[in-house]
């Protein structure tokens, strides 16, 4: 995707999260554990400031969040750190140096993908927390969604902090996963210490996930995709692939 279509989707993404998050901030967020809506609220105006920073300090900030956020209330906080993001986001080139967990992308261009992702993500959040109905996806951002929680946040945690997936991926006598979309497939090859992912399909697969791109999004992310993800394979191979998941996205 172009940075350009990133930021068109962080823009959509960002108002319809808004507009549900002032429906029902005592709802319960049934896919955050614990959270309301207005948690959630607060939490996604967190995640923005933080990044504010990354990207004009050049460094994550760490400890976060200040003490002084707690008493801010969240759909002021939300909208003032949407405001300081957006700012950032368009006055640097997507090839200008930021700070990142991902080693491998230190770039402006990282973050404007990742807020993309995280805030389609928590719009459902807020979508179902508000008992909304969850607005329609784009594919091509539902495509760059699975790919990327794959390749950057599985692949890339598996081999950074390898001792975290021990115990789910040592016992692994070694699976082949296949993820099938409209337009888009991917396999994962596990094993001890192992997650790495491919383009394309693996006909081979212990176990398969398919369904449209909206939905295979939602199911990566244990966001209650529905019926329209068709999933196959022993149930210690799901397991495992969702053992994986959830350690790199906790």
């Amino acid at each position: 995707m172009e940075n350009s279509r990133y930021l068109e989707c962080l823009a959509a993404d960002f108002d319809r999260l808004r507009t549900v998050a002032q429906l029902d901030p005592a709802g319960a967020v049934p896919t955050c554990p614990g959270w309301t809506v207005a948690d959630l609220t607060r939490h996604v105006g967190e995640v923005y400031l933080h990044k504010t920073h990354a990207i004009r300090d050049g460094a994550e900030p760490d400890p976060w969040p200040p003490a002084e956020l707690a008493g801010e209330e969240p759909l002021a906080l939300l909208d003032r750190s949407y405001a300081a993001l957006r700012h950032e986001l368009e006055s640097h080139a997507p090839t200008d140096q930021a700070g990142s967990w991902y080693v491998p992308d230190q770039t402006v261009g990282f973050w404007i993908r990742r807020m993309a992702q995280e805030t389609v993500v928590h719009r459902i959040d807020a979508e179902l927390g508000a008992g909304q109905p969850v607005a329609p996806i784009p594919a091509d951002l539902a495509i760059d969604g699975v790919d990327e929680l794959l390749k950057v946040f599985v692949a890339y945690s598996v081999r950074e902090w390898s001792d975290a997936f021990k115990e789910t991926l040592d016992p692994s006598p070694g699976r082949v996963f296949a993820f099938r979309t409209d337009g888009a497939a991917w396999h994962v090859r596990t094993g001890p210490g192992t997650f790495a992912v491919e383009d394309g399909d693996a006909p081979d697969a212990d176990a398969a996930i398919s369904g449209p791109p909206a939905a295979l999004l939602r199911w990566v992310w244990h966001r209650q995709p529905g019926a329209e993800v068709t999933v196959t394979g022993p149930a210690e191979a799901l397991a495992e692939l969702h053992g994986c998941i959830t350690i790199a996205t906790q």
